[in-house]
């Protein structure tokens, strides 16, 4: 197997005050290329931190974070940005569309900012609607579209560029069970083509779709199942 994100004795830890708060302590964690893992615990463990880390949205305060075996901190801000947006696919509890776009034009949008030819844009749009079981909903706007079906376009915006991990925070928090089990399905139909996904969830009937569930507790992994 091919080692896509490693973690190596990672510490994240905020100044407040007096006091140094560490939000990681030590963790160390590799994410092979085609895994589905599942981050899980309660609030305020850390999970959150660690994703930022993975999502190399932040870099730590001791430790290393590899992705595809380079340490991040090799990186300047610049390279870090294009590297999110090329190799990093990002989904969030809020679905972040834009109001005045199409679902089609709001999956466009990030292979427009990277210059993607526009036939390559047109076609690859098309395509992920169609991953996403929403082909006919390519000319609608976000609030004619169900809390689910504006997920799922999140879901085709975040692979527009073919990213190499896709990181989902809280992807179903702000919808129902029957929607929820919609994204994970395709969650789950992406992750047997080969994509690397890694989630982080406090449901634990969420997390039982993924393939490796790691347990978090006071910024530590307690253990993995």
């Amino acid at each position: 197997m091919v080692t896509i994100m490693e973690l190596q004795d990672v510490w994240k830890i905020y100044r407040m005050g007096e006091f140094d708060v560490p939000a990681l302590q030590g963790i160390n964690l590799a994410i092979e290329a085609g895994e589905f893992v599942a981050i899980t615990g309660p609030s305020g463990c850390g999970k959150s931190t660690m994703l930022n880390m993975i999502g190399c949205l932040d870099k730590p305060t001791r430790g290393k974070v590899l992705l595809e075996s380079r340490d991040i901190s090799e990186y300047n801000s610049n390279e870090l940005a294009r590297v999110r947006g090329k190799k990093i696919g990002f989904i969030f509890q809020t679905f972040n569309l834009y109001p005045t776009l199409t679902a089609l034009e709001n999956i466009q949008l990030p292979m427009r900012i990277h210059e993607i030819p526009d036939r390559e844009v047109e076609e690859i749009s098309k395509k992920l609607l169609d991953t996403v079981g929403l082909a006919d909903r390519a000319n609608h706007f976000p609030a004619q579209l169900s809390g689910g079906q504006q997920q799922r376009v999140a879901v085709a915006r975040a692979l527009s560029t073919d990213p190499s991990i896709l990181l989902a925070d809280e992807p179903t928090g702000n919808l129902d069970t029957k929607a929820g089990g919609e994204v994970m399905e395709v969650f789950k139909r992406l992750n047997s083509e080969g994509l690397t996904i890694v989630m982080i969830t406090h449901d634990m009937r969420i997390a039982g779709y993924a393939g490796r569930v790691v347990k978090m507790l006071d910024g530590k992994i307690i253990g993995e199942t």
